[in-house]
């Protein structure tokens, strides 16, 4: 149990770059260096953690602990590897909200977003490349685009795709996968509903935290809609400012919960937004050990992740064209934005780094000016 704990505190403070370089670590650290489990288990491992809904690679931690050492091993792997990423984004939310406005910190902030806008850019079409496999599922995608910019409810727009896609293999196979078809249709819901304050901020990042297939950047779709437009508890730009936090701090990029919840509501925000986001992750992991290998061996199962698929990547797509308009607002951020691209799509620079550097620009340039 200390070697399970030390070894995700570790990689909870070191662990930068996104969910996959942070499956690259744990691949490194628990299949090469403790041979806890050959490259099969492990590869068993990342597959199942990417057909259930939340962060995947806090799932393969969660994984990874249960296979260890039962549920106190999944309790203590997930709670080291959140935790120093989620402190750490507790004292910058602290800080932000304090001297968010002064100059300095303003002109870190606006290079941070021409960064941010290339990261997601690059994850939009590395998960197109694995979404897109038909043309049903383009036209699917195209479908939940215009769905979204029409106003849809990004869960109704993921439900709807993923359904669509297992009535079609269903009506192309036979009727053993019928149950499925009917649990996945009976089981989709909204679970934000009249509460009010921290009740309601609970109830919005548990439903994130139940829903959200294909990426962490999905999440921006569903808190552009709970907080930006329907709260009103967050502005465009303190969005944008919650994205560029997560994905520069070490751990899960779900993290960005942490923030935006001390920015609604102080300490407690950030604390039930935390649990709120992360505890589905916790108990989908927990219940999912023995069902796994039949749903990754069901074609029906396998027809309504291709759907939620191409409707999350048509979520990050609306979602970065509208962050892009506030994020891209003059020559030296479109600039950054397209300089951060190249280095991302040709020499696969650590994402970590160049959010850095983007801060270090946007300061420069907002000081010379």
């Amino acid at each position: 149990m200390k070697d399970l704990a030390l070894a995700f505190l570790r990689l909870g403070f070191t662990a930068f770059g996104g969910p996959a370089a942070h499956i690259a670590m744990m691949e490194d650290e628990f299949v090469r260096r403790r041979s806890w489990l050959d490259r099969a288990q492990f590869i068993d491992l990342v597959g199942a953690a990417g057909l259930i809904p939340g962060p995947s690679s806090t799932e393969v931690a969660l994984y990874i602990g249960y296979r260890r050492a039962g549920w106190r091993g999944l309790l203590i792997a997930g709670a080291c590897f959140i935790l120093p990423a989620a402190l750490i984004v507790t004292a910058i939310a602290w800080a932000y909200v304090r001297f968010g406005r002064l100059p300095a910190v303003g002109g870190a902030l606006y290079g941070i977003k021409a960064v941010i806008i290339a990261i997601v850019a690059q994850a939009l079409v590395a998960f197109a490349w694995s979404a897109l496999k038909s043309r049903w599922l383009v036209v699917l995608a195209v479908g939940a685009a215009v769905a979204s910019v029409l106003g849809a409810p990004p869960v109704a727009v993921l439900v709807l795709a993923g359904s669509a896609c297992a009535a079609l293999r269903a009506a192309r196979g036979s009727r053993s996968d019928a149950a499925f078809l009917m649990w996945m249709g009976g089981g989709a819901s909204t679970f934000v509903g009249a509460a009010g304050g921290l009740g309601k901020l609970f109830l919005i990042f548990l439903k994130v935290g139940a829903v959200v297939f294909g990426s962490g950047y999905v999440l921006l779709a569903f808190l552009r809609a709970d907080l930006v437009e329907q709260t009103h508890w967050l502005t465009e730009g303190q969005l944008i400012d919650a994205v560029a936090v997560g994905q520069f701090t070490p751990g899960p990029v779900f993290t960005t919960a942490t923030f935006i919840g001390y920015v609604v509501a102080g300490l407690p925000g950030a604390l039930v937004a935390t649990i709120g986001i992360f505890l589905p992750s916790f108990v989908l992991v927990a219940v999912s050990g023995p069902v796994i290998p039949r749903l990754r061996r069901s074609a029906l199962a396998g027809a309504f992740l291709d759907g939620i698929n191409v409707a999350s990547l048509a979520l990050m797509a609306v979602v970065g064209v509208r962050l892009a308009k506030s994020a891209l607002v003059d020559v030296p951020t479109i600039s950054l934005a397209a300089a951060s691209a190249l280095a991302l799509f040709r020499w696969r620079v650590n994402s970590a780094w160049l959010v850095l550097s983007g801060g270090v620009i946007g300061t420069a340039v907002q000081w010379l000016r």
